[in-house]
Parts: structure tokens; sequence; C-alpha cells
């Protein structure tokens, strides 16, 4: 392959083929875990609402170390993107490597936490002391798979940064068959397997996420892009370039830890509305994470592609960008959230959990169909902050929302104790806020100063 080949192909363009292309196998990467999710939930609820309604504790206190481990990608996938749109592809191998070294020292950190600190947060924080042990068990087993999630996420943040989003898809699906596989088996205790009910969805999920990191690497190794980009050949450490990284992606980290500590908060201010409210919302978690899919697709996309067109010095098409990839990500957005409100009794009847949770899910899912929309087009305006490399920026704006999030979910769902229909409604308020302090940084042009 020539060098103009390769340069031509590290550098993005801007028509809509282009963003679909980028975009379409990170949605089918993202969407693929979401459904597994949903099968995982029908499984544990099946087996218990207890077992439900405890999955949604333990799914977003995980959840926190899934996005640090995003919010790390991020970053690097923000400089790789740099480094492909200035024609500078030795380096991307160079912040690989200190990506792996950086993901080991926080997935550390995190089953440090989990194991020693988190029980006893949880057994006070919780009211029904039989769900806080339950998800302190499951924890325990779940939190082991840390290590291989932030490898396995590594590959996000090369081949969406180096415009090879098309090979994301291969890891996903192996991690998501074996991990469906195994929850019917190791739950329920078929084929001669133990019935380990809940835990034996933590050991699933562990057994998925080495399986998914084992096959893409596999895949980068057969398509030539470990060696094209010297990945393995720069392991050594490096302050400057470990600098680099950490001054981009901690404040992403920070943004998104936060994010969904407040959703844990979240949860926690459900559970004490009782196992019907924790079982639906649970449920709903599922729902967003589903119709999201494809936005979120769409903000990795822009985050790239800004970071990309930045590096080739084209900083006058970034605002186009944003605005075609906002409406793609809006009209799929309105599609989904149509089918959801014309059909809801048909998503929520596969729990098999009775029509008291239909009927208490309805609403709710109505209030998040109308978050879908919202996020659809703010993710978007954030993640392009984030492809300028003002990941500060980024977090001062995610603070800011989080700030009026807490106070409002402690009011509605604590104080005055009102619905988890007008709790979930804090949704609109946290996508809107970070709408319109994203839009206005842009629309500022003080990125265009940021030199990475």
């Amino acid at each position: 392959m020539s060098v103009k080949t390769i340069e031509s192909e590290l550098k993005v363009g801007t028509t809509n083929r282009h963003i679909l292309q980028l975009a379409l196998p990170i949605c089918l990467a993202m969407m693929v875990p979401q459904i597994n999710l949903i099968t995982n939930n029908i499984f544990l609820g099946f087996y218990s609402r207890e077992s439900l309604a405890a999955v949604s504790i333990t799914g977003v206190y995980y959840l926190i170390f899934a996005m640090i481990g995003v919010g790390l990608n991020n970053g690097i996938q923000t400089l790789i993107a740099r480094r492909a749109g200035e024609d500078r592809p030795k380096e991307i191998g160079v912040i690989f490597g200190q990506g792996i070294y950086i993901s080991f020292l926080i997935a550390a950190i995190g089953i440090f936490i989990t194991l020693f600190i988190a029980p006893t947060i949880l057994r006070n924080a919780l009211s029904n002391q039989k769900i806080a042990e339950d998800a302190i068990g499951f924890l325990k087993i779940r939190i082991w798979g840390l290590p291989f999630l932030y490898i396995y996420q590594m590959r996000n943040a090369l081949l969406v940064g180096t415009n090879n989003s098309r090979y994301l898809v291969a890891g996903t699906l192996a991690e998501t068959i074996i991990n469906v596989a195994l929850d019917y088996l190791l739950i329920f205790g078929k084929c001669g397997f133990p019935e380990m009910g809940f835990n034996g969805a933590a050991l699933a999920s562990i057994i998925a996420e080495f399986t998914g990191m084992f096959v893409i690497y596999l895949v980068i190794h057969n398509k030539g892009i470990g060696k094209r980009f010297a990945l393995f050949s720069n392991l050594k450490w490096s302050n400057k370039n470990a600098s680099l990284i950490f001054s981009i992606s901690l404040p992403l980290i920070f943004q998104l830890a936060i994010s969904i500590i407040s959703w844990e908060f979240f949860y926690i201010l459900i559970e004490h509305h009782g196992e019907l409210a924790l079982a639906v919302s649970t449920v709903m978690r599922v729902a967003f994470g589903v119709l999201a899919s494809m936005s979120w697709a769409f903000a990795s996309t822009a985050s790239a592609m800004v970071s990309n067109l930045i590096g080739q010095g084209k900083k006058e098409e970034v605002i186009p960008l944003i605005k075609k990839i906002v409406k793609l990500s809006f009209s799929v957005a309105f599609v989904l959230a149509a089918l959801i409100n014309l059909f809801p009794h048909l998503f929520l009847i596969i729990y098999g959990q009775g029509e008291d949770f239909i009927m208490a899910g309805i609403p709710v899912l109505r209030v998040v169909s109308i978050s879908i929309l919202l996020l659809s087009f703010s993710t978007i305006w954030l993640n392009a902050v984030t492809g300028t490399g003002n990941s500060r920026v980024t977090l001062k704006i995610e603070l800011a929302i989080i700030i009026l999030y807490c106070i409002y979910v402690y009011l509605i769902l604590e104080v005055f104790k009102l619905s988890i229909t007008i709790g979930w409604m804090s949704e609109w308020i946290y996508w809107i806020g970070l709408f319109l302090l994203s839009f206005i940084y842009i629309k500022s042009g003080k990125w265009k100063q940021k030199v990475l």
C-alpha cells in the first residue's frame, strides 16, 4: 500500500456517505451489547423480580467504571484521530501503548474500590438489605471483568480514530453470543451447569468480555492494523505521551463518571419507592440504551471527524459537519421514538412481569422516548466539543448540568415523593442543558485556538 493511499484512508470526508460509513458500524457495535443486556434482563426477570430490581443497582455501578474506560478511550480516540488527520501514523501506536498502561492502572483502582469500599456504601444506601447483599455478591464477581473490558474498549479508540470502524462488529458479536448463551446456562443451571442465579450473569459477562477482547485483537492482527501502526512495539512508558493522554482524558473520565454516579444516585432514590419502581426503571435503562445507540454512534463519529478535520486544517468545515450529523441522528431517533410510543405494551410484555409492571412502565417509557429525541442532537454537540480537544470545557458543562439534575431528582423523588414518571423527566433537564452549553461554546469559536 502506497503512502498516499494510507494518508487518504486516514483523512475523513464530510459527506453523508462518509458519516454513515463511520457511524453505522459503531452503531452496530453499540446496539449488540444493548440487545445482549435486554436478553440478560429478560432471563433475570423470569428468574425473579428481585433479581431484576437488583440488576439496576449493579448495572449502573459497573457502568460507572465502564464509562471511566469510555472517557479514557474518547480522549485517546481524539488524539489518534488528530494524528491521523495530520498524517502522523507512527505516533498512533505510541499513544495506543500508553493507553494500555493507563487502562490497567484504572482497572486496579476499580477492583480495590469494589472489594473494600463499595459494600459499606451499598449496605448503608439501600433500604432493602436483601437487594444490597445480592448486589454486593454480584459486583465482587463482576468487577474482575474490568481489565478485559478496558483493553477491549481500546479497540474503539484505535478503529474509529483511524477510520476502520467496519472492524468493530466482530468482537461485539463474539461477546454477545457467549454472554447470551452463558446467561441462560448459568442463571438457570441448564445442560449440567450449576444454577447460579444472579451471580451466573456476572460470571457470564466476565467470560464474554474476555472473548470480545480476544477476538477483536485477532482481527487487528490479521488485518495488519497492529503492524501498520506498530501497536505493540511502543509499550515503553512515556511521561510525555502519558501526560498528553491524561490532559485530554481525565476531564472526560470525570465527566462520564459523575454523570453515571448521578444516575446511581437516581436509582438509589428510586429504590426507596419500592421493588416495582426499581424493576420498571431497570427496564427503562435498557430501553434508553437501545434507543440511544444510533445517536451515541453518531456522537462518537462527530468527535472523531471533528478532531480529524481540525488535524487537516479544515476548521471552517466543523460546524457544517456537526449540523449534518445532527440531522441524521435526529431523523433516526424520531422514527424509534414514534415506534416505542405506538407499541409500548409490546416492549414491556417480554419481561414476563405482569400487568402491574406494564401499566407502571408505559408512562415512563413515553418520557424516555422524548429524552431520546433531546439526546439525539445534544450528544452530537457535546461530543463535538470533545473532538476539539477541549475536554475541560466538556467537564465544566457536565458539572453544571449534573448539579441541576441531582437537585431535581432529590426534590421530586425524596422530598415530594412524586411518581417515578416525573422523576424520569430529569433526563429532559439534563439533555437540554448539555445542548445549550455545548452549542454556545462551539458557536463562540474559542476552540479554534486549541493545539494538541
